[in-house]
Protein backbone atom coordinates (compact mmCIF):
# COMPACT_ATOMS: atom_id res chain seq x y z
CA UNK A 1 0.00 0.00 0.00
CA UNK A 2 1.27 3.48 -0.90
CA UNK A 3 2.46 5.53 2.07
CA UNK A 4 3.01 9.27 1.79
CA UNK A 5 6.49 10.66 2.38
CA UNK A 6 6.00 13.73 4.58
CA UNK A 7 9.62 14.92 4.49
CA UNK A 8 9.55 18.66 3.83
CA UNK A 9 5.78 18.85 4.07
CA UNK A 10 4.00 21.21 6.46
CA UNK A 11 2.02 19.79 9.37
CA UNK A 12 -0.08 21.91 11.73
CA UNK A 13 -0.87 20.26 15.08
CA UNK A 14 -3.22 21.67 17.72
CA UNK A 15 -2.95 20.65 21.36
CA UNK A 16 0.76 20.09 20.76
CA UNK A 17 2.02 20.92 24.26
CA UNK A 18 1.42 17.47 25.76
CA UNK A 19 0.06 13.96 25.24
CA UNK A 20 -0.85 12.74 21.77
CA UNK A 21 -0.24 16.13 20.15
CA UNK A 22 3.25 16.40 21.60
CA UNK A 23 4.23 12.94 20.44
CA UNK A 24 2.70 13.45 17.00
CA UNK A 25 5.08 16.40 16.69
CA UNK A 26 8.00 14.08 17.48
CA UNK A 27 6.80 11.40 15.07
CA UNK A 28 6.30 13.84 12.21
CA UNK A 29 9.66 15.38 13.12
CA UNK A 30 11.37 11.99 12.78
CA UNK A 31 9.98 11.83 9.25
CA UNK A 32 11.36 15.24 8.29
CA UNK A 33 8.14 17.25 8.28
CA UNK A 34 8.09 20.98 8.95
CA UNK A 35 5.84 21.78 11.88
CA UNK A 36 3.49 24.46 13.17
CA UNK A 37 2.66 23.68 16.79
CA UNK A 38 -0.38 25.23 18.46
CA UNK A 39 -1.44 25.23 22.13
CA UNK A 40 -2.11 27.65 24.96
CA UNK A 41 1.08 26.91 26.94
CA UNK A 42 3.82 28.83 25.16
CA UNK A 43 6.71 27.58 27.31
CA UNK A 44 5.69 23.97 26.77
CA UNK A 45 5.36 24.55 23.03
CA UNK A 46 8.92 25.82 22.88
CA UNK A 47 10.17 22.71 24.70
CA UNK A 48 8.27 20.43 22.32
CA UNK A 49 9.55 22.39 19.31
CA UNK A 50 13.16 22.01 20.44
CA UNK A 51 12.75 18.27 20.90
CA UNK A 52 10.97 17.88 17.55
CA UNK A 53 13.94 19.56 15.87
CA UNK A 54 16.31 17.17 17.63
CA UNK A 55 14.29 14.29 16.16
CA UNK A 56 14.79 15.62 12.65
CA UNK A 57 12.25 18.31 11.82
CA UNK A 58 14.02 20.91 9.66
CA UNK A 59 11.83 23.79 10.86
CA UNK A 60 9.32 24.29 13.66
CA UNK A 61 7.24 27.34 14.54
CA UNK A 62 5.14 27.71 17.69
CA UNK A 63 1.87 29.62 17.85
CA UNK A 64 0.24 30.17 21.25
CA UNK A 65 -3.51 30.11 20.67
CA UNK A 66 -6.87 29.05 22.06
CA UNK A 67 -8.73 26.80 19.61
CA UNK A 68 -12.08 27.73 21.14
CA UNK A 69 -11.56 31.27 19.78
CA UNK A 70 -12.43 31.48 16.09
CA UNK A 71 -10.10 34.46 15.55
CA UNK A 72 -7.19 32.49 17.03
CA UNK A 73 -7.91 29.60 14.66
CA UNK A 74 -7.86 31.87 11.62
CA UNK A 75 -4.66 33.44 12.91
CA UNK A 76 -2.73 30.20 13.40
CA UNK A 77 -3.73 28.88 9.97
CA UNK A 78 -2.77 32.19 8.33
CA UNK A 79 0.55 32.34 10.20
CA UNK A 80 1.39 28.79 9.17
CA UNK A 81 0.66 29.36 5.49
CA UNK A 82 2.34 32.78 5.43
CA UNK A 83 5.48 31.31 7.00
CA UNK A 84 5.78 28.06 5.05
CA UNK A 85 3.82 28.90 1.91
CA UNK A 86 1.66 25.79 2.15
CA UNK A 87 -0.22 23.40 4.44
CA UNK A 88 -0.23 19.63 3.89
CA UNK A 89 -1.56 18.00 7.07
CA UNK A 90 -3.91 19.50 9.65
CA UNK A 91 -4.02 17.55 12.92
CA UNK A 92 -6.96 18.56 15.10
CA UNK A 93 -5.97 17.18 18.47
CA UNK A 94 -6.72 19.78 21.17
CA UNK A 95 -9.17 18.55 23.78
CA UNK A 96 -10.27 18.48 27.42
CA UNK A 97 -12.20 15.95 29.51
CA UNK A 98 -15.02 17.13 31.80
CA UNK A 99 -15.76 14.67 34.60
CA UNK A 100 -18.91 14.79 36.71
CA UNK A 101 -22.17 12.97 37.18
CA UNK A 102 -24.83 14.92 35.29
CA UNK A 103 -27.02 15.59 38.34
CA UNK A 104 -24.03 16.64 40.45
CA UNK A 105 -23.24 19.47 38.06
CA UNK A 106 -23.86 22.74 39.90
CA UNK A 107 -23.73 24.96 36.79
CA UNK A 108 -24.18 23.17 33.49
CA UNK A 109 -22.54 26.03 31.57
CA UNK A 110 -19.25 25.10 33.27
CA UNK A 111 -19.00 22.27 30.76
CA UNK A 112 -19.54 24.40 27.65
CA UNK A 113 -15.75 24.39 27.02
CA UNK A 114 -15.99 20.69 26.13
CA UNK A 115 -17.86 21.53 22.94
CA UNK A 116 -16.00 24.81 22.42
CA UNK A 117 -12.59 23.10 22.45
CA UNK A 118 -13.23 19.51 21.39
CA UNK A 119 -15.77 20.19 18.64
CA UNK A 120 -15.71 23.85 17.61
CA UNK A 121 -11.95 24.11 18.00
CA UNK A 122 -11.65 21.32 15.45
CA UNK A 123 -14.31 22.76 13.14
CA UNK A 124 -12.86 26.29 13.16
CA UNK A 125 -9.34 25.19 12.25
CA UNK A 126 -10.67 22.92 9.52
CA UNK A 127 -12.80 25.69 8.02
CA UNK A 128 -9.84 28.03 7.59
CA UNK A 129 -7.49 25.25 6.42
CA UNK A 130 -9.60 23.72 3.66
CA UNK A 131 -8.61 26.18 0.87
CA UNK A 132 -4.92 25.51 1.56
CA UNK A 133 -5.36 21.74 1.92
CA UNK A 134 -7.27 21.65 -1.35
CA UNK A 135 -4.30 23.27 -3.11
CA UNK A 136 -1.84 20.75 -1.67
CA UNK A 137 -4.18 17.72 -1.94
CA UNK A 138 -3.56 17.51 1.77
CA UNK A 139 -5.06 15.65 4.69
CA UNK A 140 -7.01 16.24 7.88
CA UNK A 141 -6.32 14.03 10.88
CA UNK A 142 -9.19 14.34 13.36
CA UNK A 143 -8.40 13.03 16.83
CA UNK A 144 -11.82 11.95 18.07
CA UNK A 145 -12.25 9.16 20.64
CA UNK A 146 -13.83 5.77 21.20
CA UNK A 147 -15.79 7.72 23.84
CA UNK A 148 -17.86 8.86 20.87
CA UNK A 149 -19.69 5.54 21.00
CA UNK A 150 -19.07 4.36 24.58
CA UNK A 151 -21.68 5.25 27.26
CA UNK A 152 -19.25 5.95 30.11
CA UNK A 153 -20.89 7.80 33.01
CA UNK A 154 -19.45 11.13 34.24
CA UNK A 155 -18.13 11.77 30.72
CA UNK A 156 -21.35 12.57 28.87
CA UNK A 157 -20.17 16.01 27.70
CA UNK A 158 -16.85 14.61 26.47
CA UNK A 159 -18.60 11.65 24.83
CA UNK A 160 -21.06 13.97 23.08
CA UNK A 161 -18.29 16.28 21.83
CA UNK A 162 -16.33 13.38 20.36
CA UNK A 163 -19.44 11.85 18.77
CA UNK A 164 -19.97 15.25 17.15
CA UNK A 165 -16.38 15.26 15.87
CA UNK A 166 -16.84 11.84 14.27
CA UNK A 167 -20.08 12.91 12.60
CA UNK A 168 -18.57 16.21 11.41
CA UNK A 169 -15.69 14.55 9.60
CA UNK A 170 -17.74 11.71 8.16
CA UNK A 171 -20.08 14.30 6.63
CA UNK A 172 -17.18 16.50 5.51
CA UNK A 173 -15.51 13.52 3.85
CA UNK A 174 -18.63 13.11 1.71
CA UNK A 175 -18.59 16.81 0.76
CA UNK A 176 -14.88 17.00 -0.05
CA UNK A 177 -14.62 13.72 -1.95
CA UNK A 178 -11.06 12.96 -3.00
CA UNK A 179 -9.81 16.56 -2.80
CA UNK A 180 -8.73 16.25 0.83
CA UNK A 181 -8.10 13.02 2.72
CA UNK A 182 -9.63 12.64 6.18
CA UNK A 183 -8.45 10.15 8.80
CA UNK A 184 -10.72 9.90 11.85
CA UNK A 185 -8.79 8.58 14.85
CA UNK A 186 -10.73 7.03 17.73
CA UNK A 187 -8.24 6.32 20.52
CA UNK A 188 -8.99 4.37 23.63
CA UNK A 189 -7.00 5.16 26.76
CA UNK A 190 -3.67 6.69 25.77
CA UNK A 191 -0.83 7.88 28.01
CA UNK A 192 -1.56 11.61 28.48
CA UNK A 193 -2.42 14.29 31.01
CA UNK A 194 -5.99 13.05 30.83
CA UNK A 195 -5.09 9.52 31.92
CA UNK A 196 -2.76 11.03 34.53
CA UNK A 197 -5.85 12.57 36.14
CA UNK A 198 -6.32 16.04 34.64
CA UNK A 199 -10.03 16.87 34.26
CA UNK A 200 -12.46 19.76 33.97
CA UNK A 201 -14.36 19.71 37.27
CA UNK A 202 -18.05 20.45 37.84
CA UNK A 203 -16.92 23.86 39.17
CA UNK A 204 -15.44 24.64 35.74
CA UNK A 205 -11.79 24.36 36.82
CA UNK A 206 -9.03 22.14 35.47
CA UNK A 207 -8.03 19.88 38.37
CA UNK A 208 -5.70 16.96 39.06
CA UNK A 209 -7.65 14.08 40.58
CA UNK A 210 -5.86 10.74 40.35
CA UNK A 211 -8.36 9.10 42.67
CA UNK A 212 -11.20 9.79 40.21
CA UNK A 213 -8.85 8.75 37.40
CA UNK A 214 -8.64 5.33 39.02
CA UNK A 215 -12.43 5.20 39.30
CA UNK A 216 -12.93 6.10 35.64
CA UNK A 217 -10.03 4.30 33.96
CA UNK A 218 -10.15 1.18 36.18
CA UNK A 219 -8.29 -1.88 34.79
CA UNK A 220 -8.37 -0.91 31.10
CA UNK A 221 -4.75 -0.95 29.82
CA UNK A 222 -3.35 2.46 28.90
CA UNK A 223 -1.54 2.54 25.56
CA UNK A 224 1.95 4.03 25.17
CA UNK A 225 1.61 7.49 23.62
CA UNK A 226 4.80 6.99 21.58
CA UNK A 227 3.40 3.87 19.93
CA UNK A 228 0.00 5.48 19.46
CA UNK A 229 1.53 8.52 17.73
CA UNK A 230 3.49 6.27 15.38
CA UNK A 231 0.34 4.36 14.40
CA UNK A 232 -1.59 7.59 13.86
CA UNK A 233 1.01 9.05 11.49
CA UNK A 234 1.32 5.72 9.66
CA UNK A 235 -2.45 5.65 9.22
CA UNK A 236 -2.60 9.24 7.98
CA UNK A 237 0.22 8.61 5.50
CA UNK A 238 -1.59 5.52 4.18
CA UNK A 239 -4.73 7.59 3.73
CA UNK A 240 -6.87 5.43 6.02
CA UNK A 241 -10.42 6.62 6.64
CA UNK A 242 -10.40 5.38 10.25
CA UNK A 243 -7.95 4.30 12.91
CA UNK A 244 -8.82 2.93 16.34
CA UNK A 245 -5.81 2.76 18.65
CA UNK A 246 -5.25 0.32 20.26
CA UNK A 247 -7.02 -1.87 17.72
CA UNK A 248 -8.83 -4.04 20.28
CA UNK A 249 -10.94 -1.04 21.37
CA UNK A 250 -12.80 -1.37 18.07
CA UNK A 251 -14.57 -4.43 19.50
CA UNK A 252 -16.49 -2.10 21.83
CA UNK A 253 -18.10 -0.52 18.78
CA UNK A 254 -19.60 -3.86 17.83
CA UNK A 255 -20.81 -4.35 21.39
CA UNK A 256 -22.50 -0.96 21.05
CA UNK A 257 -24.18 -1.99 17.78
CA UNK A 258 -25.24 -5.53 18.62
CA UNK A 259 -25.75 -5.58 22.41
CA UNK A 260 -25.90 -2.01 23.75
CA UNK A 261 -27.77 -3.08 26.88
CA UNK A 262 -24.83 -5.27 27.94
CA UNK A 263 -22.38 -2.42 27.42
CA UNK A 264 -24.56 -0.07 29.46
CA UNK A 265 -24.89 -2.64 32.25
CA UNK A 266 -21.12 -3.19 32.43
CA UNK A 267 -20.42 0.54 32.58
CA UNK A 268 -23.03 1.04 35.29
CA UNK A 269 -21.80 -1.93 37.32
CA UNK A 270 -18.11 -1.06 37.07
CA UNK A 271 -18.20 2.72 37.32
CA UNK A 272 -21.24 3.46 39.47
CA UNK A 273 -21.71 0.51 41.84
CA UNK A 274 -20.17 0.96 45.28
CA UNK A 275 -20.56 2.58 48.67
CA UNK A 276 -19.71 6.04 47.29
CA UNK A 277 -18.62 7.75 44.07
CA UNK A 278 -14.97 7.19 44.99
CA UNK A 279 -15.38 3.60 46.21
CA UNK A 280 -16.67 1.90 43.07
CA UNK A 281 -16.00 -1.62 41.85
CA UNK A 282 -13.76 -0.11 39.17
CA UNK A 283 -11.53 1.49 41.81
CA UNK A 284 -11.40 -1.64 43.95
CA UNK A 285 -10.23 -3.64 40.93
CA UNK A 286 -7.42 -1.27 39.97
CA UNK A 287 -6.25 -1.15 43.59
CA UNK A 288 -5.66 -4.90 43.70
CA UNK A 289 -2.00 -5.47 44.67
CA UNK A 290 0.42 -5.01 41.78
CA UNK A 291 -2.23 -4.48 39.09
CA UNK A 292 -1.40 -0.86 38.26
CA UNK A 293 2.10 -1.92 37.29
CA UNK A 294 0.67 -3.97 34.44
CA UNK A 295 -2.01 -1.63 33.07
CA UNK A 296 -0.62 1.86 33.80
CA UNK A 297 2.61 3.10 32.16
CA UNK A 298 5.23 4.62 34.45
CA UNK A 299 4.23 8.18 33.44
CA UNK A 300 0.68 7.48 34.63
CA UNK A 301 1.68 5.76 37.87
CA UNK A 302 4.15 8.53 38.75
CA UNK A 303 3.20 11.56 36.67
CA UNK A 304 5.28 14.71 36.35
CA UNK A 305 2.74 17.34 35.46
CA UNK A 306 3.80 20.08 33.10
CA UNK A 307 3.14 23.64 34.28
CA UNK A 308 0.22 25.57 32.80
Amino acid sequence: MFSENVAGKVVLITGASSGIGEHLAYEYGKRGARLALVARRENRLKEVASKAKSFGSPEVITIPADVSCVQDCKRFVDLTVNHFGQLDHLVNNAGIVPLSLFEDTTDITNFAPAMDINFWGSAYGTYFSIPHLRKSKGKIIAIASSAGWLPAPRMMFYNASKAAVISLYESLRTELGKDIGITIVTPGLIESEMTQGKFLSKEGQMVLDQEMRDVQVTVVPIRSVTEAAKEIVNSACRGDSYLTEPAWIRTTFYWKVFCPEVLEFLNRWLLLSGSSERETISKKLINLPGLKKYVYPESVRNPKFKPN
